[in-house]
């Protein structure tokens, strides 16, 4: 059962979006022809309320799609590893970890309007070329039409989105006191960034928060 505190409400939603911002690629869930779930790992947009992804338009993931729609895509983020040692000197049950977590469920559908692929492509650029350093992507371009028509672009239409942030919510002053301390003395990559985001979520810590 999904841990109430852990998950982002409306009132999140904003930090949710620059999460999906900051992330570069997820992982497609799709139903195979033999049965069996297949997972593909990939680049995506979050581009007005849905994920699109683009690719070759023959292989086994479009296959995948054309018998059955209905897929799912995740995107998360490890933060900091939490040792069992920082809360219990002998057992290791408290080991954990802390993250951010996004899960949607959909249809996916192939796009064929030239423009709106156009659009998602320029999307797709300015989020991983974002210095430039290319012509605009227009429909007009016969250059930019042909290619933009040859390759494929899949929207998932968006039917269900849930979010899980785990910062230690369920914890207490104390023990977030604590932890913070130590993952501040440890100063491994994204230790800092976890004590924060911490003091964000922990409804005790929020007035802490940087």
């Amino acid at each position: 059962m999904r841990r109430k505190e852990f998950a982002m409400t409306d009132d999140n939603i904003e930090d949710v979006n620059a999460f999906l911002e900051e992330m570069t690629f997820g992982f497609l869930g799709t139903i195979g022809e033999d049965g069996y779930p297949n997972i593909t790992p990939l680049n995506y947009v979050y581009y007005n309320g849905d994920i699109y992804f683009h690719g070759s338009k023959i292989g086994e993931k479009m296959s995948s799609l054309a018998a059955n729609s209905k897929v799912s895509f995740s995107v998360a983020k490890e933060y900091s590893i939490i040792p069992s040692y920082m809360n219990d000197p002998k057992y290791a049950c408290p080991a954990t970890a802390f993250f951010k977590s996004v899960l949607f469920r959909g249809q996916a559908e192939i796009v064929h309007d030239l423009q709106e692929k156009c659009e998602v492509f320029t999307v797709f650029m300015e989020k991983l070329q974002s210095e430039g350093g290319y012509d605009a992507i227009l429909p007009s371009d016969q250059g930019y039409a042909k290619q933009v028509t040859a390759a494929a672009i899949v929207k998932i239409r968006v039917e269900e989105m849930t979010s899980k942030f785990k910062f230690g919510q369920n914890w207490s002053e104390k023990k977030i006191k604590k932890v913070s301390d130590q993952l501040i003395d440890r100063d491994q990559t994204l230790d800092h960034e976890t004590v924060r985001l911490m003091n964000l979520y922990c409804p005790h810590m929020k007035d802490q928060a940087n």
